[in-house]
């Protein structure tokens, strides 16, 4: 788990890993900047960022045993910039076993988490427990029908067979990619609804910078021509609870209304 966690981020220090992270930061930005509540937490991969836009007044960065190097930086940068404290950082030791009480959190965001985790399933009935009625998980990962993903797929099957020696893997060796359309069966097993979902980064699987500018035209082409093969997907899904139905601060008493008069025979 480790090398398969140092591997991602010497990747995304790489020209396409950078041109990556650029997509997804403007993704997570704009999803999680009109989300209220009061709790929210990014759940591993700290080259992102992604609840700076956010306005909830607890926000956490939860870390795997690993990456306590980073975590001390982390701390270390917060007391040196004298911001105010608005970004706890918590050590978890596994995404699957959060240390939060049901129904506590407003907002949980999944930056390739579940490609990372050893049991992404557990990781997503541990999302729905910590959320709260209503609650959104915002969800980034690999797509592996995309010309990036049908490059990696095809690296490692050479190498399975032994067939060109050591894999040219063009994306890191962490984990097993999960499909969009996987995912979206695993959210409403669990009762999410899907809200908003959406690709991105179309050129082609290239690693120089040079080569990656001059396709740049790729980016607005594939959002328009073929959408669903972008080289990431970026899901934004809310918890629906059944038979529960949340009721609105009641502004207004509501009148009571009055019998309708009932007319009196005269005998003149």
């Amino acid at each position: 788990m480790t090398e398969n966690l140092t591997g991602l981020t010497d990747w995304f220090q790489t020209p396409p890993g950078q041109y990556l992270l650029g997509w997804e930061q403007t993704q997570f930005d704009l999803a999680v900047a009109d989300l209220f509540g009061y709790n929210a937490i990014q759940l591993g991969l700290p080259e992102l960022q992604t609840l700076q836009a956010n306005r909830m007044p607890h926000r956490w960065l939860a870390l795997p045993e690993e990456l306590q190097s980073l975590l001390a930086q982390d701390v270390q940068a917060s007391e040196t910039s004298g911001a105010p404290q608005r970004m706890r950082v918590a050590l978890v030791t596994d995404a699957a076993a959060l240390p939060f009480p049901a129904a506590s959190l407003d907002l949980v965001v999944l930056p390739h988490t579940l490609e990372l985790s050893a049991d992404p399933h557990q990781v997503l009935r541990e999302v729905e427990r910590v959320l709260v009625p209503e609650g959104r998980v915002v969800i980034s990962g690999f797509n592996p029908g995309s010309l990036w993903g049908l490059r990696q797929g095809r690296a490692r099957l050479s190498g399975r067979l032994g067939l060109l020696g050591t894999p040219n893997l063009f994306l890191p060796e962490a984990g097993d990619f999960i499909g969009p359309w996987r995912l979206r069966d695993w959210l409403r097993l669990l009762s999410f609804e899907v809200e908003s979902d959406r690709f991105g980064c179309y050129r082609p699987a290239i690693k120089t910078d040079k080569w990656l500018q001059r396709t740049a035209w790729m980016d607005r082409a594939g959002a328009r021509w073929w959408p669903i093969f972008g080289a990431v997907y970026f899901v934004v899904a809310v918890k629906r609870v059944r038979g529960m139905r949340l009721l609105g601060p009641a502004w207004k008493p509501r009148r009571v209304a009055s019998p309708a008069p009932v007319p009196v025979a005269n005998r003149r």
